[in-house]
Parts: C-alpha cells; structure tokens; sequence
C-alpha cells in the first residue's frame, strides 16, 4: 500500500504503484486535464513518473508558478525545434527559463532578422498543433557525445564532455528532435498552447565569457493563456514609454557615456530629486535613532579577506596596488612591493571598524550606523542598463549592531519605517520573502539555524505574510527581501535586512556585556531604498516623470503672456523661492501656448502664468500639469497653497 500526502494534508491510498497522469485522474479528470507535471516530495517530475513509495505529492497545473515555469521551458524547447526545421545547420547551444519567459542561444553563420521572429512563432504553432510526444532516455555520456558529434551539434557536445564520466545523461525526445535536458518537461507539445511571443534578439558569448564565440540568442514570453500574454505585452509596451533613460534625457535629468561606464553624469534637475530623496531618508532616519558616518573609498585587502567578500566578490571589486614604502633609509622611496587595496563594493567591514573604535557597553546597544555609502562594482559591460545596474552606486545603508535579545524589536521597528518610507513614496501592498541559507556560505549550520529562526519569529510577531526563497540568503546570513510594485504592475526587490552572526566574529567585533564579559554583537545589514540610482529610475518609470510636487525638480515655472507683465514675473519668482518652491522663470518672446506647451512636455507641475491683468490685480493664472482648466488665485493664497502640498511628507 502507497501512502501520497497532499498538500491539503489529505492522504490517499494506492495499492500498487502508479504514475503522475493516473494519480492526478484518480483525484478528478478535470485536474488530469490541467496537469502539466507532478512533485514529489518537492521535486518537479514528469508526469509519467511512476510513484512507487510514500511521498508528499503536488500535481502542477499549467496555472500555477511551477506550471508557467515549465510552460516557458518547453517553449524554448519548441523554439529550438522550430530554428533548426527553418534554418537547417543551425547549432543550439543552452536554452533557459528567464523571469517571465524564456531564450535559446543558436550558433549559426547568417545572423537572424526581426522577421525571422514571425516566422519561428508560426513553426512553433505547427509543432504545438503537431503535438508531438515528449519523452525522457537515458543514455550513457560517451554514447551522447558521439551522436551530438555525428549531427554536427558541437556546442551541445561540448556540454555532455563536461558531464563526469558514469553519469547518465538525460535527453529529451520531442517527436523526432532531440536535447539534452534534466527536465521536467509537458506530455506533449500540444500541451504547450499558444499563448508566447518572441520578443527579440540579442548576442551572446558562448559560456557567457567574451573571449569565446558570439552566438545569436533569440527571447520569448510564454503564459499559461492568452489573457495573460496580452496583459504582459501591454505591461511591456508601458514600460517602453516610461523607460527612465528615454524620461531622463526629455527632462534633462541625467545621461551616462562611453568615458565612464556605469557611472550615471546628473544633470542639475536630476540632482535636485537625489537631494530630496537623501534629505528626506536622512530626516526619516535621524528620527529613528541612526547615527550618520561616513568611511573610505579604499580599503586593504585584508579586511575583504577577513570578512569572506573576497572569495566571494573578488571578481566583481575594483582592485589597487599601494606601494609600500620602504623602512630602509638607503633604498628608494618605494620599494617596489605592492599590498591590494580595493574600491568598496559594499559598507559592512567599514563599519565594523567603527564600531571597534573605543569600548562598547551593552548600554550603547543597539547602534544603528547609516552611511550614504558610495559603492563600486565591477558589473560586466553586458549587465549594465541605465540607472538600473551601474557600477557605482550609492546605498541608503546602515548597520544595526544589537543584542540577540533586540533582533525581534529591530526587525519590528525596521519593518514599520520601511513601510513608511514606500507608503510616502506612493508605494503600497510590498510583499516579503525570507531568503535562507545558500550552498556556499560562512558560518556554522547552527549559527545559520539560530538566525533563520530569529527572523522567521519575529516576521510572524509583526503578523506579516511571506514567502521562502530557499538557498537565496547573503553568504553571511538569511534576508528579508522587500517587494514591490509599480504603477504598472512590475515586481522590484529593494529593501532588505540581513541578520549576521558571522562577520562580527570575523572582523573580532565585540562588546561588554551586563556581566561583565565579551560578547560578540549581532550585525543586521539593511537598506529601504537600495541604491539611489536604481530607486530614482524606478520612481521616474512609475510616475512617468511626473513626480509628486515634493520631489519635482522643478516645482513651478512663472511665464508671461506679454513683456508688460515681466517684473510681476520677477517678482512672483522671488516669492516662490523665498516660499522654499523651486522655480524657474521663462520671459522669452513665444506665444503663451507654445509656453505652456514645451514645460508641459518637461513635466512641470505647476505653470504660474501673468498678463497685464495679474500684474495690476496681483493674482495669477496657474495651469497644473495634466489639467486643462486653468484656475486664477491670488498670488500670495497660490503660492501658500502650493508651498503646503510641497512640504515633504514627513514634515507635514
């Protein structure tokens, strides 16, 4: 008798063994229909698996996230087979599920057209209307290698050598087209359905490493229907025209060139949001009890060694030589030997040497260390997307060094300023994960348990849902991930909070404890915003520039609509800025239509305009970006009221 648990706790039982397709029928045919794949104590399997021993047991619809997965790993699949009915002699190489679809690297000597696209979708369509069976074999390496060879499928033959000798190797038959692949895979390709869409093109070097071969890699979205696929492409459209960099360069905010790669040029008005941004996190966190610091650009290898990031980041760290002076008075200046000292990528071993300075006492904990920390990394040139990945970057950092004690009221009071902070941003409904141990890490598995259970209590103390994102964790320690979404729907991951045993121990941190010993402090890592960068690019896309009146760059513009009126505008520019409001002023001989017009265009929230009439009335017409209604007001009433809805939210 087999015992198979579900995941409502139930748990059937089967005399004999059976395979995924026949449990899911024995449960109700409506289900065997919708199934895609089935798991087995966690484990995704085909559904042909045969189940011959208790276990926990899911049967994966083509709804679910599991579900979709596996639909957008077949689609790369049926693409493959597609490209090489088409364009006989093309090579695939690896084909893997992305964050919403999917992309295959092909090798071929003629490079791919955009109207290529159209036509790959159409033999993807006949091959799903083919429904050609999909099916798993075994086959031994060398065996795999020799027939990958012979059909001239070198790159795929390549990735077998790599596979120790022994190991079987998993190959996928897709009708009479053949991949290697672990799986799972659908039933069929039928089952696939055709709700996809190649989305474009792009190169590659092979095994991601520049000095290989460049390959042509093609990329696809695939949805479990078509309503989904629809609302994906019109996410993508939007986000098309809210695209940061194309914003940056209409309002003049920031640009970024060939000369410094990964390094963002702000312009005067960009500059103006960054300030606002800061000043506001940095009035938040002042009223939360940090204390600001501030620590060197380059530090001594030694200290990234203690701390583990260089064995871990190496890489992706900015390295310089320093020479060492020499201690004999004879010899040069320098004496030739070099130590490494490397550009921070990150603040923690920094502030940990604060944190050594002098004798801490229990009393002084917990210290909260903020830091709007210039880092540096060294991203690959590929990597690199305007604000959104750069190489230097500043974090609203800090450093919560407490008890074991404090780690539940910390995380509690972090969780509730962070929610804060996205809610005057405009951001609401965040979502949390607690990211745990990764394969390769520091620290012992009972550290690791200590922390992962101190997070997880005081999560379910706050009563907030989340999600676990098994192996995700820091190297160091588990996370609490922040998620949220934009105007459009898109997930970010910004804020985070990490709790550290290990590198206080490693750095030889410590404080005197209530019974008069050493103690080694708790470290929790934790930004709101992330980088600055990223989070400037993300408001701009979600307000498509047209940001709330306390973090536009430029708050008003005062206008004419003759030069008779030009020293009422001077005037009422003086009192906007005496007011705290950032004002421009635009005199130039053009047509008030044509004003209003291009600072429309520039995303100004509020056009101050005056005629002869508002000069001899003292009043003044105001337009409001994405009104057509022009409202008239006395100028002293019109710039109060605008001077109240552009006090900070924090400050109102």
């Amino acid at each position: 008798m087999i015992k198979l648990k579900l995941p409502d706790g139930s748990v059937r039982e089967h005399e004999a063994p059976l395979d995924g397709l026949a449990f899911a029928e024995s449960i109700a045919k409506s289900l065997a229909k919708k199934a895609v794949a089935i798991k087995i104590d966690g484990q995704m399997k085909d559904l042909s698996t045969v189940i011959d021993r208790d276990a926990a047991v899911e049967i994966v619809t083509r709804e679910t996230p599991d579900g979709v997965d596996l639909l957008r790993h077949d689609a790369s699949h049926v693409m493959a087979e597609a490209v090489q009915e088409l364009f006989p002699g093309t090579q695939v190489t690896i084909g893997p599920v992305i964050e919403n679809g999917f992309y295959y690297d092909f090798a071929r000597a003629e490079p791919f057209k955009a109207e290529d696209l159209e036509k790959i979708e159409q033999r993807m369509r006949e091959i799903v209307d083919r429904d050609e069976t999909i099916t798993r074999e075994v086959w031994d390496r060398d065996e795999a290698v020799a027939y990958f060879r012979k059909i001239g499928e070198h790159y795929k033959a390549e990735i077998i050598a790599s596979i120790p000798g022994g190991e079987p190797v998993s190959i996928y038959r897709q009708g009479n087209w053949l991949d290697l692949c672990r799986g799972p895979h659908l039933p069929s390709t039928g089952k696939l359905g055709k709700a996809f869409k190649l989305t474009k093109l792009a190169g590659a070097y092979w095994r991601g490493d520049s000095r290989n071969e460049m390959l042509q890699r093609i990329y696809g979205t695939c949805w479990a229907n078509d309503n989904d696929l629809k609302a994906y492409l019109t996410m993508v459209e939007e986000a098309e025209r809210r695209d940061h960099r194309k914003i940056g360069r209409e309002m003049d905010l920031f640009h970024l060139q060939e000369e410094a790669q990964g390094s963002v040029f702000w312009h005067p008005k960009g500059w103006r949001i960054w300030q606002a941004l800061e000043q506001y996190v940095r009035r938040r966190i002042d009223a939360a009890g940090y204390v600001e610091v501030r620590t060197p650009q380059l530090l001594d290898s030694k200290f990234w060694e203690q701390s583990g990031h260089w064995g871990k980041y190496r890489e992706n760290m900015f390295v310089v030589p320093d020479e060492v002076p020499s201690t004999d008075e004879d010899a040069p200046v320098l004496s030739g030997k070099a130590k490494l000292m490397a550009i921070k990528p990150m603040n923690c071993p920094a502030h940990i040497q604060i944190f050594k300075q002098g004798v801490k006492s229990y009393r002084d904990l917990p210290l909260r260390m903020a830091e709007f920390g210039c880092c540096h990394r060294n991203e690959p040139h590929g990597a690199l997307h305007g604000l959104m990945r750069v190489r230097q970057m500043t974090q609203d950092d800090a450093h919560i060094f407490c008890t074991e004690d404090q780690i539940k009221e910390e995380t509690e009071a972090f969780v509730a300023l962070l929610e804060s902070v996205y809610e005057d941003m405009g951001f609401t409904g965040t979502k949390l994960r607690l990211a745990t141990r990764p394969d390769v890490r520091a620290g012992t598995d009972e550290t690791w348990d200590k922390a992962e259970k101190a997070l997880e209590e005081a999560l379910r103390a706050l009563g907030k849902e989340f999600d676990f994102a098994p192996g995700e964790g820091a190297f160091y320690g588990p996370k609490l991930e922040f998620h949220l979404r934009d105007a459009i729907g898109r997930s970010w991951q910004l804020g985070t909070l990490q709790l550290d045993f290990v590198l206080p121990e490693r750095l030889d941190a410590s404080y005197i404890g209530e019974d008069g010993n050493k103690h080694r402090p708790v470290m929790l890592h934790r930004a709101i915003l992330g980088s600055l960068e990223r989070f400037i690019g993300i408001l701009i896309e979600n307000y498509e520039g047209r940001f709330p009146l306390w973090l536009a760059p430029v708050q008003a513009v005062v206008t004419t609509i003759t030069s008779d009126a030009d020293p009422y505008a001077e005037e009422m520019l003086q009192k906007l800025r005496d007011a705290g409001i950032r004002a421009e002023l635009d005199l130039r001989n053009e047509k008030i239509n044509y004003k209003v017009r291009e600072h429309s265009v520039a995303k100004v929230p509020a056009i101050f305009v005056a005629g002869k009439r508002e000069a001899e009335e003292g009043t003044v017409s105001i337009r409001r970006l994405g009104s057509q209604q022009q409202q008239t007001m006395k100028l002293d009433e019109a710039i109060k009221a605008l001077a109240e809805e552009a006090t900070p939210p924090d400050l109102r």
